[in-house]
């Protein structure tokens, strides 16, 4: 059987039922579906189990906390019982904010969100951060390594010199991620997935150019095949290191 490609489908959809159906038509070709917080807060925390379904598919909850570290314990805590492979905090919250989401979700991947890939250095600059974009994710994700979290959200821009500065046990999740000729939408740092594999990226968040597919599903399945020649096969589930 073929090896899912390493993509996650985010599931920006208008009700639960399309939901459902996208992650349904993209699962055979893709290793991840990302639930965001406006499908959450919409349908609440069963909107995961209604996702996962009897697939098995992976699921990123993507909610980006962002509070003071008490508060980030209780709502990892809480959403941990869900079982979410992947969940997201911010990394700007700072050391103990990043590890109030690993204490509360221990068994989930806690994944630090670095600097949103909608923002600029303009943005930045105007936010009141000081220096280039490329130094801004690097030391949040430097913060986030430390204070335990286990995969780092980057743009495929950054991404290269992120996994330079972290080395290679951090998974590396790439949003901006545009199939050639696809509509950049509101991100300002994109790449298509080739180059984000190929810079060092191990899961590439995939919006709207799958979901508004006439058929989301071959869409999915057009995007993976060639993804599959750039990454290793995974070994067998049985496998023995020999």
């Amino acid at each position: 059987m073929t090896s899912p490609a390493p993509i996650a489908v985010a599931l920006d959809a208008p009700d639960l039922e399309t939901a459902a159906r996208w992650a349904g038509l993209v699962t055979p070709h893709v290793s991840t579906v990302k639930v965001g917080l406006e499908l959450y807060l919409r349908y609440g925390p069963g909107v995961v189990a209604s996702i996962r379904g009897a697939s098995g598919v992976r699921i990123f909850l993507d909610l980006k906390l962002h509070d003071i570290p008490a508060t980030v314990t209780g709502a990892a805590r809480a959403v941990a019982r869900l079982r979410p492979d992947l969940l997201t905090v911010h990394a700007a919250g700072g050391w103990e904010v990043v590890r109030a989401a690993v204490e509360g979700a221990p068994d989930t991947a806690v994944a630090a969100v670095t600097v949103l890939t909608s923002l600029s250095q303009a943005d930045l600059d105007r936010i009141g951060l000081n220096g280039s974009m490329s130094d801004a994710v690097r030391r949040l994700a430097v913060l986030a390594v430390d204070a335990g979290a286990r995969g780092l959200v980057c743009s495929p821009h950054e991404v290269a010199a992120v996994r330079a500065e972290v080395g290679p046990g951090i998974l590396l999740i790439t949003p901006g991620i545009r199939p050639a000729g696809a509509s950049a939408n509101d991100q300002a740092r994109t790449a298509t997935p080739e180059e984000a594999l190929r810079a060092g990226a191990d899961l590439l968040v995939i919006g709207r150019p799958l979901p508004a597919a006439p058929d989301p599903g071959a869409a999915a399945a057009a995007i993976a095949a060639p993804l599959r020649r750039l990454t290793p096969a995974a070994p067998a589930p049985d496998a023995q290191p020999g």
